[in-house]
């Protein structure tokens, strides 16, 4: 839609002021970086290990003030219409960029725990449809995984390709899809985690050794959902801010990042293992358990060293390493997958599955998608310029979730082994 339109068009006007203002007050709320530690953390809480004494990881966050910028974000609340669903949308995206910067005001402390179980929800919180809790579900896939036998995996399977060879080949994979350089992928010393992705660069850790699986999900989810939503979205003259990572769109972005994963046959059991035992991390801590007890714990599960100190140090982003609090962000995957996982099969039974499209047309909420249906329609909100190959091929789509939607009501407790 071109600007002459939304001019001439006083609600849209005025939404698309509003969420101008939004984007302008928010640019300093960096979540994830600002409660990230320091890569010069590891070194000495591993090496206190070796000597067999280890000792609690300290950690100094900045004293931050976003005095300024939530005084702005109350301001564009109260000024958006809700019943209009630029208006809702803007709404909720202001209040939950306003409690992300309440989170950073209390940085070091166990108030973090409350702010982060607003915004991503804890590990007790029941599945969609009131099912089971994300705990037990992540229990289940721990479970499954231990009794999997590793030599199952293709001998192709099991050899590690370097960050640099990775860099190369994934490298390869997005200029060919992207039709050029549109997301840079650079080797990075410091980095902690194996990856890390924004909406132009994704960076690898120097020293990482990877899989098959860690490129095909490197690709499919951190490349074509997060990279490639954030891209689509600054497209979008009306709303900027679906090209922002807000807080509230966490859970579907991981769950359409994850189900990506899943479609693509781009997930093995040992990647949901970790996402699993991330889970119950965070409720160990919440429960009290220390670094250390929940660096062990990761350990007993397997992990080296090294990955032990990058998945401990996710639980207590923010938070005091002594417990009794966590970063409960990692509870969104798998309540996330099952979210996004239901509503492609809803989609479909109700054949709506252009709905699902509009999820890569910026950053949102499922509920976004629906809400914001007319909007796409009238061309007020641009469609998205890239789109994934599995959901243009919308036949295989439609025949892996009609499979689906059947075999749910098959009941496994009902048949006997042979």
């Amino acid at each position: 839609m071109d600007n002459a339109v939304i001019h001439n068009d006083p609600d849209i006007a005025h939404h698309a002021a509003l969420d101008a203002r939004m984007v302008a007050a928010v640019k300093g709320i960096r979540l994830l970086s600002l409660t990230s530690w320091p890569a010069t953390t590891q070194a000495p809480f591993l090496a206190s290990v070796a000597r067999g004494k280890p000792e609690l990881p300290q950690v100094n966050y900045p004293k931050l003030d976003f005095t300024d910028a939530r005084r702005e974000l109350a301001a564009v609340m109260a000024q958006v219409d809700t019943t209009h669903p630029l208006g809702s949308y803007i709404h909720d995206s202001a209040r939950s960029w306003d409690l992300a910067a309440g989170l950073l005001e209390v940085l070091g402390t166990s108030a973090v725990d409350h702010f982060s179980s607003h915004l991503f929800g804890v590990p007790d919180q029941p599945m969609p449809g009131n099912g089971p809790t994300t705990r037990d579900a992540a229990r289940h896939f721990i479970q499954i995984a231990q009794e999997l036998d590793h030599e199952l995996l293709a001998p192709e399977e099991q050899v590690p390709v370097s960050a640099i060879a990775l860099q190369l080949q994934l490298q390869g994979d997005l200029d060919e899809f992207f039709g050029g350089r549109m997301i840079t992928v650079e080797l990075d010393p410091e980095l902690i985690a194996k990856a890390a992705a924004g909406a132009t660069r994704i960076r690898l850790r120097t020293s990482a050794s990877f899989s098959a699986y860690d490129r095909a999900q490197l690709y499919h989810h951190e490349a074509l959902v997060h990279s490639l939503t954030a891209l689509n979205g600054r497209d979008q003259a009306v709303l900027p801010s679906l090209g922002l990572s807000s807080p509230r769109i966490t859970a579907t972005q991981e769950g359409l990042a994850t189900f990506a994963e899943q479609i693509t046959g781009s997930i093995d059991i040992q990647r949901l293992k970790r996402i699993s035992l991330r889970i119950e991390a965070i409720a160990m801590a919440r429960d009290g358990a220390d670094f250390i007890e929940v660096f062990n714990y990761f350990r007993g599960a397997g992990q080296t060293a090294e990955e032990s100190f990058s998945s401990a140090q996710r639980v207590f982003r923010g938070v005091p390493p002594s417990g009794g609090a966590a970063f409960t962000k990692d509870t969104v995957y798998l309540r996330g997958l099952v979210s996004v996982h239901t509503f492609f099969r809803q989609m479909l039974r109700d054949e709506k599955l252009q709905t699902c499209r509009w999820l890569f047309a910026g950053k949102m909420t499922l509920e976004d998608a629906q809400a914001l249906t007319p909007l796409f329609e009238a061309g007020v909100l641009a469609p998205p310029r890239w789109l994934p190959q599995w959901i243009n091929r919308a036949n295989g789509l439609a025949g892996a979730l009609a499979f689906s939607l059947f075999a749910n009501r098959i009941r496994m407790d009902q048949i006997s082994g042979e």
